[in-house]
């Protein structure tokens, strides 16, 4: 009895066991990941070009002949270096006419406060001394008219001449006071010495005008001015590039503004040097979005580049640019395909709801959890997640049903992902596109 018994519980063990496998393998497989912290990284890719601070056209403000060009394209100039002459044989003689204006003005001043001066003086004296005759002999007539040996009529004529005498010396002083420091005469002279001199200063502005100057060290990167050539003010004949901090300007996709801050660093190339990569990092983003482009403007300085390279970088040379917009040192992290409907889910990088699908005894559970940063390939968990248990990852049961997980260790090392984020030119640039492993 107790053999038969025994036969029966190695039947029935048997069929549990034939039982559990024949479920397992009528329970759906699905591919799923242990989750474990590890590095993230972001980065936006985009082409840029060269651009100097400051660049400046630089012409003429007179009208005149070009005489002599001292510069070529890419020549390096220095503050006040001469680039351009012009004829100056005209604008020389209007500085020697000038010049003997100003000398002509200045001796009449001197002659006014010279001899101008004992002329008038000597004048007044003499005036003054002719008052006097002309007075004495005017109480003489009187006295011999009262007496009778002349005529009233006599009398009138003295009287007259001391009123004419009175007269002259009145003019006299007149004049004394014109040529005093403070008269008229030398105020007229002084204006018409002020007046020469600013016409030799205009004169000697018009000559340095023919030769125009660097306004400080700069590089020559075009030339629009022959010898021989008649120029006027207005028109640019030398564009320069003004020594300074070297930056690289990009037009970038209003979709991916919100990721990028000043202050980010970035690698950047150049396509005409592939090899050759060299550091830099967001100095500015424009306040405005180009309505027509759909691209914000944005710049940035070169912080790491050997001499030699930055000497070939010249301007407007196409650069390509990866600027890291975010980075986690150790992150719980899940590629993107294990994020599931439900879930809010955006490129922009910021914390969110998103929904899992779990492993847990054999089924499968939904669970909502806090997202963070992300990238083309992983998205960081914040909340909800512990390091170790099984995510699903592609296509899957739904939530309840059993499932047979194909578990694999999550990507180890650093998870980067780089979005295209060029200006949108028609179909051009409209997609994101991946550059995954960078």
């Amino acid at each position: 009895m107790s053999k038969r018994w025994w036969w029966l519980a190695a039947l029935a063990a048997v069929g549990v066991v034939s039982a559990a496998a024949f479920w397992r393998l009528r329970s759906p497989s699905a591919q799923a990941i242990q989750a474990q912290p590890q590095a993230l990284q972001r980065s936006l890719q985009f082409s840029a070009r060269v651009a100097s601070l400051y660049r400046v056209d630089v012409g003429a403000t007179i009208t005149g002949r070009v005489q002599t060009v001292r510069v070529r394209e890419g020549d390096a100039v220095r503050a006040g270096q001469t680039l351009i002459e012009l004829e100056e044989t005209e604008l020389q003689a209007a500085l020697a006419q000038a010049l003997a204006g100003e000398q002509q003005a200045a001796a009449r001043l001197q002659g006014v406060r010279g001899s101008g001066r004992s002329g008038v003086a000597a004048a007044v004296a003499q005036a003054e001394s002719v008052l006097v005759a002309a007075q004495a002999d005017a109480r003489r007539t009187q006295e011999l008219v009262a007496s009778g040996f002349l005529s009233p009529a006599r009398q009138d004529e003295s009287s007259r001449a001391v009123a004419v005498a009175q007269a002259q010396l009145d003019a006299a002083r007149a004049q004394a006071q014109a040529v005093a420091e403070k008269g008229s005469d030398i105020a007229q002279a002084q204006a018409q010495a002020t007046l020469a001199r600013a016409a030799t200063q205009s004169a000697q502005a018009r000559l340095a005008q023919a030769r125009i100057s660097a306004p400080t060290d700069a590089r020559v990167l075009q030339r629009a001015v022959e010898p021989g050539q008649i120029v006027q003010p207005g028109r640019a004949l030398l564009t320069l590039s003004l020594q300074g901090p070297l930056q690289l300007v990009a037009l970038v996709d209003e979709r991916f503004l919100q990721q990028l801050q000043p202050g980010q660093s970035a690698q950047v190339r150049a396509d005409a040097f592939p090899d050759q990569v060299f550091g830099a990092r967001v100095l500015s983003i424009a306040p405005l979005v180009d309505a027509q482009r759909g691209a914000v403007e944005v710049k940035l300085e070169v912080t790491l580049a050997p001499d030699a390279l930055r000497a070939r970088l010249r301007e407007d040379l196409t650069l390509s640019v990866d600027v890291t917009t975010g980075r986690r040192e150790q992150a719980l992290v899940v590629p993107l395909d294990a994020l599931r409907p439900g879930g809010p889910g955006a490129d922009d990088g910021s914390d969110e709801m998103a929904t899992l699908w779990l492993v847990q005894d054999g089924r499968v559970t939904a669970r909502s959890v806090r997202t963070g940063l992300r990238n083309l390939r992983a998205v960081e968990v914040l909340q909800g997640l512990a390091a170790g248990e099984q995510v699903l990852v592609g296509a899957a049961p739904e939530p309840g049903s059993r499932v047979r997980a194909t578990v694999s260790a999550a990507p180890t090392g650093n998870i980067g992902g780089t979005a295209r984020a060029g200006q949108r030119d028609g179909d051009a640039g409209s997609a994101i596109s991946n550059a995954m492993g960078r």
